[in-house]
């Protein structure tokens, strides 16, 4: 399940892709660590190490979009809200079972890992299309 950074996810803006970088690699430390059978402290500390990261990465999209008058800024944090959202609720399914289930690791392939590619490859280039074109 893990993700390559390759040249399909490049925005062009250098500080975007170095983040997405590190975000991917985070993203692939939670899917790598969070197995059925794995131990819940471990799936809820990598969860926290991925969202602190997130947190850092979103607001500076978000500073980018403002500075730059991007239309679509507030559509873009609702995308970045859903995300949150989505770790949130994973972070509950693992307070009510022992510890990450098929399920877990389904929602996570879904609410993270396709989320974060969608994102990138459709938000996050049409933000630097907007930027560098202007």
């Amino acid at each position: 399940m893990a993700i390559q950074f390759d040249d399909s996810l490049k925005t062009g803006n250098e500080l975007i892709d170095s983040q997405h970088q590190e975000l991917i690699a985070r993203v692939n430390k939670l899917t790598e660590e969070c197995k059925p059978g794995t131990e819940k402290t471990v799936a809820a500390h990598t969860l926290g190490f991925l969202m602190d990261y997130t947190n850092e990465h979103f607001a500076d999209e978000e500073k980018l979009q403002a500075e730059h008058g991007y239309p679509l800024l507030d559509a873009h944090k609702e995308q970045h809200a859903s995300f949150v959202k989505a770790v949130e609720e994973l972070e509950d399914m693992l307070v009510e079972e022992e510890g990450p289930s098929e399920a877990f690791v389904a929602a996570v392939k879904k609410n993270v890992v396709e989320w974060l590619l969608n994102h990138i490859m459709v938000w996050d280039k049409q933000v630097a299309q907007y930027v560098t074109g202007k």
